[in-house]
């Protein structure tokens, strides 16, 4: 899974980035400050089982904080997206190209208003624009990719008899999409036509509609402390009520992290609080608390930053948190409670889940576990949020 931030230039995905990975990256206030995209880790976080069972768990990967489990996932921040890039303006072509493999957007947008479409510099910016043009260049890269094989593809497939959704699938294979996805598409437009007839404005919704199943997204109002901020995040709330619109200041995330990091504060991400710990000079205690009446005291998800990263992998992707656990031992043969806990697709069965740890896993599956109740499961048991589950094998 991966997650991938875009947004014009200059509007704070490198700062998001950072704040949710603390990897170092290059910020600056000029446009196209990322060309190659930038990977690292993020995590979302989860309540973890540990606390049920009385104990503290020793997670591998990821961390524990106050029994919340921060479970790793890959990000990607990439180089700001201008009206045209679908066309190579900018910096469109490799944008685009860094974007295949991405399963979801964040969308970073700049609510304070003072960045235009090219992320220059400037007063009273409408923000709206943003959310226009990004789709709009979204939509028309998938477009771009059925436009140059659609008559051929489609003509064929009539000719033999072959299946419109493997055949379009396969074009896509290269941005992860999959024939379920493409099927689910079809079924959806309302185009009585042959595919090998349709036109370019029913081409263009058919690319929206997939876009939108296959590369879902949802919008951080980036900057939401500057002096329009709030102005402007009701102004996209009213104009895309549609769309899941969450209020974000990467900018206080980052300087709260980077604080805990140095043992300054106790704070967990997404957090509404923190707890001084170290010695601070006033100008670091006027940020803090600034942070904390503007930011933390203000808005229901705190910064928005931990918030946004879980609702992309838990709301628009669904995936689902599974802790490898024994029925009768939380630990592993080295001692370590709940090492693991690890990310599955929608409507994974136990089964899936024994082929995740290991093929061997899955070829000699007997039966599931469940840790907290010992109920015994079978190989299509639909794999639950949370789930503590140890996979019974033949050998």
């Amino acid at each position: 899974m991966l997650i991938g931030l875009v947004g014009k230039p200059s509007v704070g995905k490198s700062t998001f980035f950072k704040a949710a990975t603390l990897s170092e990256v290059e910020i600056a206030s000029y446009p196209f400050t990322t060309i190659k995209p930038n990977h690292g880790v993020g995590y979302v976080k989860i309540d973890c089982i540990d606390k049920e069972f009385n104990t503290q768990c020793m997670p591998n990967h990821g961390f524990c904080i106050n029994h919340k489990r921060f479970v790793p996932i890959d990000l990607m921040d990439v180089a700001g997206l201008v009206p045209g890039a679908s066309e190579g303006k900018g910096l469109g072509n490799q944008f685009l190209d860094d974007l295949r493999q991405a399963d979801a957007f964040i969308h970073i947008v700049d609510v304070s208003g003072t960045t235009d479409e090219t992320g220059k510099q400037t007063e009273n910016y409408d923000v709206t624009k943003d959310i226009l043009f990004l789709e709009d260049e979204l939509d028309k890269w998938f477009l771009n990719i059925l436009s140059r094989v659609w008559r051929n593809l489609t003509r064929k497939t009539e000719l033999e008899g072959g299946d419109l959704s493997k055949a379009i699938a396969n074009q896509f294979s290269g941005l992860k999409v999959n024939e379920d996805q493409v099927k689910s598409i079809l079924s959806k437009i309302q185009i009585s036509l042959k595919a090998s007839s349709w036109t370019e404005k029913e081409l263009l919704k058919f690319a929206n509609l997939l876009r939108k199943e296959t590369k879902p997204m949802i919008i951080a109002a980036n900057k939401i402390d500057s002096p329009k901020g709030k102005e402007n995040y009701e102004k996209l709330k009213k104009t895309f009520p549609e769309k899941i619109i969450i209020p974000c200041s990467s900018d206080s995330e980052l300087a709260l992290r980077e604080a805990a990091k140095f043992n300054l504060i106790n704070y967990i991400p997404g957090e509404k609080t923190f707890e001084i710990k170290g010695q601070l000079n006033d100008k670091q205690l006027f940020a803090l608390n600034k942070i904390k009446s503007e930011i933390l005291d203000f808005y229901e998800y705190g910064t928005g930053v931990q918030e946004i990263l879980n609702y992309a992998v838990f709301n628009l992707l669904k995936y689902i948190p599974i802790f490898p656990a024994g029925a009768n031992k939380l630990s592993d043969s080295k001692g370590r409670i709940l090492p693991d806990c690890f990310l599955l697709p929608p409507n994974s069965t136990a089964l899936d889940f024994a082929y995740f740890l290991h093929t061997d896993f899955g070829n000699n599956f007997l039966r599931a576990i469940d840790a907290r109740t010992k109920k015994i499961l079978g190989r299509d048991y639909k794999l639950k949020f949370g789930d503590a589950l140890e996979i019974v094998t033949s050998k």
